[in-house]
């Protein structure tokens, strides 16, 4: 049986322990509301671009260059590049576990392909490094702002490998944002691009022909996918931290009044074994 000392000390742990959970539950809070007004704020421009790009695609339709265009070559999916976006820091739950995962059963369903990975987090660098990955890169830091002018060079990098063919398809494996306590798991296909469907087309005038407009709109929606991409897996990040830590601050409070209950039990049955000694000698004389 532990001593009242060693029960002490383990209240006292506990309770360091708790209020850094509550700490870092009151920062996440604080980082979960900027990167959920971002989000909010890129989801309008993303469903723009959308809207622009099917009505120049509805406009060039008859176009033979259309099918022609590098973004939009379909080919078979031999060699294809996979860009996962993990956090850099743990304590977030199941949020890293989950796109692991997700990850695991992409390499499975496409036993057959080469696959590269563009890791972006070190959680997901660290766990698929030790494991014999094939990275074509690494980016550490990138969740904590998510600035469009980072993320740029890494899908330029990816449309140029797709231009040359040196790769067959992107992918983007992230985390998208549903609310406090939900996070949806989200495999895209960033390249090649699928076109809108289903939107009903606007009558703009433009004074550019529809291949010029997608020459200059393709690109960017291809970077606009996967910023947006790591601004939901940011907000997803910090809602799965903050609920973790609110669970972990839980936890800690009812371990230590289980503790400190049973603390009490032990004093008192110190106490009564000395009154029973007590008692017993004085008897005995």
């Amino acid at each position: 049986m532990p001593s009242l000392i060693d029960i002490r000390q383990r209240i006292r742990s506990v309770k360091n322990t708790q209020k850094i959970t509550k700490a870092m539950k009151m920062i996440s809070s604080v980082r979960l509301r900027r990167a959920q007004e971002r989000v909010l704020l890129a989801r309008p421009y993303a469903n723009i671009m959308a809207e622009l790009i099917a009505n120049a695609v509805g406009a060039a339709t008859a176009s033979e260059e259309l099918a022609e265009h590098p973004l939009l070559a379909r080919r078979e999916e031999k060699r294809v590049q996979l860009i996962l976006m993990t956090s850099d820091r743990g304590l977030a739950g199941s949020f890293n576990s989950n796109l692991v995962k997700a990850a695991q059963t992409f390499y499975a369903e496409r036993g057959g392909a080469d696959i590269e990975m563009e890791a972006i987090g070190r959680k997901g660098r660290d766990f698929f490094r030790k494991r014999g990955a094939a990275l074509s890169g690494e980016h550490l830091g990138l969740g904590n702002k998510a600035l469009f002018e980072e993320v740029a060079p890494i899908a330029d990098r990816m449309i140029e490998r797709f231009r040359n063919q040196e790769i067959d398809a992107v992918y983007v494996l992230y985390n998208e944002f549903k609310s406090l306590l939900t996070q949806k798991l989200t495999v895209s296909r960033v390249l090649p691009i699928e076109l809108p469907e289903g939107k009903k087309p606007h009558d703009y005038i433009v004074e550019q022909p529809p291949r010029e407009l997608l020459e200059a709109f393709l690109p960017r929606y291809a970077r606009v996918i996967i910023h947006h991409a790591l601004l939901e897996s940011s907000a997803a990040e910090q809602a799965a931290r903050m609920a973790a830590m609110d669970a972990a601050t839980a936890n800690a409070e009812e371990l230590i009044d289980k503790l400190t209950l049973y603390m009490n039990r032990v004093r008192q049955a110190s106490i009564t074994r000395e009154i029973i000694e007590v008692v017993s000698g004085a008897s005995a004389q």
